[in-house]
C-alpha cells in the first residue's frame, strides 16, 4: 500500500514586487503553517520521503512540516518539477518515487494539486486551499501503478480555526 500526502502551499503575498517564483508566505500563511503542520504531524505518519516546488512559498511551506515531522534533509527534496500548474510534473514526481517508500509528501500548487486530488482521490474537493492537506491511499505496490486511491482526510485550515 502506498500512501501520498499532498500539501497546497500556504497563503502568499502579493505585497513585495517580486517575480511569482519568488513570492513570500505572509503572515496568515505562516500562521496556517503552524496550525496545519502541528496538527498533522500529530495525527499521522510521518512521510518518508518529502518533495516541495522551489518557489519560495512553496519551500517555506514544506519547512514548517519537515520540522514538524522532523525530517531529514537527506529525505527532503526541492526540485522545480513540482513548480507546475497542470499537474503533468506533478504526476511524473508521484509515479517516479522509489518503492521503498510508502509515504510520501508533496508540496505544491493549484491548479495542480486539485485536479490530482480529484483524480487520484475518491473525494470531490472543490478546491484545495492555500495550506490545504489532503491524505490518499493506494492499494498498489508500486508508486509508478497507482491509479485511483481512497480519500481519507482532507485537513484544511479552517477545520483548526474556532
Amino acid at each position: 500500500m502506498k500512501t501520498l500526502y499532498m500539501v497546497r502551499h500556504a497563503k502568499s503575498s502579493w505585497e513585495f514586487d517580486v517575480i511569482d517564483h519568488k513570492r513570500p508566505l505572509k503572515q496568515r500563511g505562516i500562521d496556517d503553517c503552524l496550525l496545519v503542520s502541528k496538527y498533522v504531524a500529530d495525527n499521522f505518519s510521518p512521510p518518508q520521503q518529502m518533495a516541495t516546488s522551489d518557489a519560495v512559498r512553496a519551500l517555506t511551506t514544506a519547512n514548517y512540516f519537515k520540522e514538524a515531522f522532523n525530517i531529514s534533509d537527506t529525505n527532503f527534496k526541492i526540485t522545480h518539477n513540482l513548480y507546475d500548474f497542470s499537474g503533468h510534473k506533478v504526476m511524473e514526481i508521484i509515479k517516479n518515487f522509489s518503492d521503498d517508500y510508502d509515504t510520501v509528501m508533496i508540496v505544491g500548487h493549484n491548479h495542480a494539486f486539485t485536479s490530482i486530488a480529484n483524480m487520484l482521490g475518491k473525494k470531490y474537493i472543490d478546491n484545495v486551499p492555500t495550506c490545504g492537506f489532503v491524505h490518499i491511499e493506494f492499494s498498489e505496490d508500486h508508486w509508478s501503478a497507482i491509479t485511483t486511491g481512497n480519500t481519507i482526510t482532507t485537513v484544511f485550515p479552517r477545520h483548526l480555526k474556532k
